[in-house]
């Protein structure tokens, strides 16, 4: 029944002139400015898609972009789906196998995160080379799930190391200060209490957020190689913690966005 829904969806979007792109992009929260970026040959809204997720969240918009970046065919999730949001890990993870099932070679997601590790500050971005799985779910854990792949997915490497290397490149060219480090996804929408703050740390994580995790889990199964970068909007001092804003997130995401455009157009070039 999944591959039949997923098929009808590919088969919808080929047929509107979505063709051969070559990298997949997920855009996290205050990150949807790459778009003006982009020479955009089709615009579809995820509400006109067959057995397409709807976004719920108001600042992701929820539209699937394809056109041409850096001289690539490209297709853009402007717009990505949350456990939080009442979705299933597969309603989470739908656009990843979509674009997976137009023939996407390489996948780049990009997010907004919490500084964990103190030394981090907000507005700086960091390459995630890890992660811990805190959400209570896999998004390989259903019935039919390996009649898309292997479900034991090996997680030695999830975050491939071939395009990690080329960006840390890109951001040493361009003067762009990138920290590497590991991603701890939570199920969230609530922020994390000092205990837990606390028990991050311990864990040895770098930056904390509410996404990004399932869809690099279905990447792996699919062997399809993907990266991710984590734009930190706020510093989680257990010590020292204040209250936090959703609208200063956003706003501290889109002064830092500049440099992760920066970093992804010029990494698309050499991928």
């Amino acid at each position: 029944m999944k591959k039949q829904q997923l098929q009808e969806t590919i088969d919808f979007l080929k047929s509107n002139g979505i063709t051969n792109p070559e990298i997949g992009i997920v855009l996290g929260t205050g990150l949807g400015k790459i778009v003006n970026e982009i020479s955009i040959e089709k615009e579809i809204s995820y509400s006109d898609i067959p057995n397409f997720p709807v976004a719920t969240v108001e600042f992701h918009s929820g539209k699937l972009i394809y056109g041409e970046l850096s001289g690539k065919k490209v297709l853009v999730m402007a717009g990505r789906f949350h456990l939080y949001e009442g979705y299933n890990a597969w309603e989470v993870t739908y656009g990843i196998r979509t674009m997976h099932g137009l023939g996407i070679k390489n996948l780049l997601i990009s997010n907004a995160s919490g500084a964990i590790n103190l030394s981090y500050k907000k507005g700086d971005l960091m390459l995630i080379e890890d992660h811990i799985n805190l959400q209570g779910s896999s998004p390989l854990a259903f019935q039919g799930a390996n009649t898309f792949g292997n479900i034991f997915a090996d997680m030695l490497a999830p975050y491939s190391e071939e395009i990690n290397t080329k960006i840390i490149a890109v951001a040493k060219e361009q003067g762009i200060l990138l920290h590497k480090g590991v991603y701890t996804s939570v199920l969230g929408p609530q922020l994390e209490t000092r205990a837990e703050y606390r028990m991050l740390q311990i864990l040895e994580t770098d930056a904390v957020g509410m996404s990004t995790v399932p869809e690099v889990i279905v990447a792996k199964q699919l062997n399809l190689p993907c990266a991710a970068i984590s734009v930190l909007t706020d510093e989680c001092d257990p010590k020292n913690l204040q209250p936090v804003d959703i609208t200063e997130i956003i706003a501290i995401a889109g002064e830092a966005e500049p440099k992760m455009i920066t970093l992804f157009k010029e990494v698309i070039k050499v991928i």
